[in-house]
């Protein structure tokens, strides 16, 4: 059996995310997840993949809002702004955020050594998913593209042992947070998540939007936000499919408001046949 044995949510993008036993999956992700990102004051998001330092920071989710740990820098509660909404930019998509204000501005700033603004996605109705690979009335919250990323247990022994035979030995095994996945499944061979189109997770159906395309981030050790080459060379040498590297899927929910746990069964409800690659 396919089961659920991971179920992560990372309340600041591109910070540390916290092991949750069950989470209520909304429309644009899970409950929680990602609503608070780091921009400059151009709107341009920030993220680990320049400030490796962010992985540092343990965001934790409270009734008042957010309270922020962080390498070198005091304990910081930050409550959820009500202001008005600024421009903000994910990648290449406009998504407006509440800013947080200077005192949260200035905590992160100093543990970057830049100067940055943290905002509040106050709706996540605002912003939708690569319409290519999306329908209308789906949405995602500050994530890179999609609500949920799936990733399989035995897909990363698979790589493990790719990058265990390969010149970079000393960085396997290499941990599942590399990867930043919302849920982590058990159970399948490895890879067969590239051929699934439609899943089911407890009660909660998903749409396989399409495959994750890895960047640098997944070489920043989350422990010590130190980057080297891996699983970006390996990955490259074996998942390259049209000029990128894969590992995961991303999912978009077609039950808003259905919660799951670890420990739920997962059902797949269509797929094809993976030798094929991830949908992309």
């Amino acid at each position: 059996m396919v089961s659920l044995t991971g179920l992560r949510r990372y309340p600041v993008k591109s910070c540390r995310g916290a092991d949750v036993a069950r989470a209520v999956v909304e429309r644009a992700g899970l409950a929680g997840d990602r609503r608070w990102m780091l921009v400059r004051y151009d709107g341009a998001v920030v993220t680990a993949r320049t400030h490796p330092r962010l992985v540092l920071v343990a965001p934790t989710l409270a009734d008042d809002g957010l309270r922020l740990t962080g390498p070198g820098l005091p304990p910081f509660t930050v409550p959820v702004p009500d202001g008005e909404p600024v421009p903000a930019r994910v990648h290449r998509w406009d998504t407006a955020g509440v800013p947080a204000g200077p005192a949260a501005d200035a905590w992160f700033s100093e543990l970057l050594g830049d100067p940055v603004r943290l905002i509040h996605l106050d709706d996540p109705a605002r912003r939708g998913p690569d319409p290519d690979f999306s329908h209308d009335e789906d949405r995602v919250s500050y994530a890179d593209g999609y609500p949920l990323l799936l990733a399989s247990t035995a897909s990363l022994h698979a790589l493990d042992a790719l990058v265990a035979d390969g010149p970079d030995a000393a960085e396997a095994p290499l941990p599942m947070t590399r990867f930043r996945p919302n849920a982590v499944v058990d159970g399948a061979p490895a890879w067969a998540e590239d051929g699934w189109r439609r899943i089911r997770i407890g009660a909660a159906e998903f749409r396989v939007a399409k495959g994750c395309a890895r960047c640098v981030l997944t070489t920043v050790d989350p422990d010590t936000a130190v980057t080297g080459r891996e699983p970006m060379a390996t990955l490259a040498r074996h998942r390259r499919f049209d000029g990128k590297v894969w590992f995961g899927v991303n999912l978009i929910p077609d039950d808003p408001g259905a919660e799951i746990a670890v420990g739920d069964e997962v059902e797949v409800l269509d797929a094809v046949d993976p030798a094929c690659g991830p949908p992309r």
